[in-house]
Parts: C-alpha cells; structure tokens; sequence
C-alpha cells in the first residue's frame, strides 16, 4: 500500500511540476514576443542580393527595414544609394545596427532607430523591406496601404500578404508595388 501512494505522489509531483515548467515557458515566451517582437533570423547574403535586385534602388530614394534586427539590410540599401532607415524593437540588436553603420562610415545614409513599426508612419518611403512573421502579414498589409504612396515597393521575405499580389517574385522573396488610387488592389 506504501508503494502505491508513493507512486501516486510521485506521478502527481511529476505532471504538476512539468505542468508549471511549461506555463513558465509559455509566459517567458510571451513576454518576450511582446516586448522583444518576432524572433531574429538573419537574412542571408543571398536572399540580400534578390532583396536589392528586387528594390532596384535609385540614388537618394527613402527606404526602410520593419523588423531591421542587426541593420545588415539597411546597410546594404545605403551602400545601393538609398537614405536608409532601420526600425528595430530590441534595443541590443539596434545597438549592434548603429555600431555595424558606423563601422561601415555610412551614419550620413543608414540609421537605425529602436522601435515599435507599429507606432511609425511609413507614407514617406518609397521602399519598405519585411521579414516578419504569418500572423502581422494581415495587420502590415492594412497599415502599408493606409500609408504607403502609390508606386511604394514592398519587398517581404518568405511570408506573402493575403490580398495584394506579388508584382515578381524570387523563389521566397516577393515583390509588391502599393496599387495607384484608382486601381484595384
């Protein structure tokens, strides 16, 4: 009989600790989801190089990075031509973008800013680039066509908007250009 209330304490004391570790989880995750953003992926070379082609960046165009983590992207349209702007939520991948900007000798085209694309008005771009995640493709999507200009570039990496249709598309990268007033979406 000792064995078995043992037994039964010991799968009690099991589930409840596992039970515990994995709300704790979810709430770290969820805190760091909301205060951090999406996750940080690099973006490769390659997939840069596609971004760029796809931009076609002209001298003197404004261009942005939502999401820019480590600036890479933002550095990589300054050194096209473009004044280029990094928005960026965690403050110590922003602080690694103004160190890699300054090491590049670029602080007079590429700037890196630590916030929440959410709160930014964006209508003053000609090109937005995005790596974000599935479920802020619908929400982007609503907010780029509120503010963008018609004739504004968007270039998403990997995930696509639900109603706007890529103009080009490289493998995973996608090109969308913000519809005239007249048209259609």
């Amino acid at each position: 009989m000792d064995f078995f209330i043992f037994l039964f304490f010991f799968v009690v004391s099991f589930f409840t600790l596992l039970a515990i570790f994995i709300c704790v989880k979810i709430v770290i995750y969820t805190y760091a989801y909301f205060f951090w953003g999406a996750i940080y992926v690099k973006t490769t070379d390659e997939k840069t190089n596609k971004i760029l082609e796809l931009l076609e960046i002209k001298f003197g165009q404004k261009t942005a990075d939502l999401g820019a983590g480590d600036g890479r992207l933002v550095i990589a349209m300054a050194k096209k031509g473009a004044i280029a702007y990094g928005y960026e939520i965690n403050p110590f991948l922003v602080y690694i973008g103004k160190r890699r900007i300054r090491d590049s000798k670029l602080n007079k085209t590429a700037f890196m800013h630590c916030k929440n694309l959410w709160h930014e008005d964006v209508g003053d771009f000609d090109a937005i680039v995005v790596y974000g995640m599935k479920h802020m493709m619908g929400p982007l999507e609503r907010k780029l066509d509120k503010e963008l200009k018609p004739g504004a570039k968007v270039v998403l990496n990997y995930f696509i908007f639900p109603n706007w249709q890529p103009v080009k598309s490289e493998g995973d990268v996608h090109l969308y250009v913000k519809p005239s007033l007249d048209k259609p979406v």
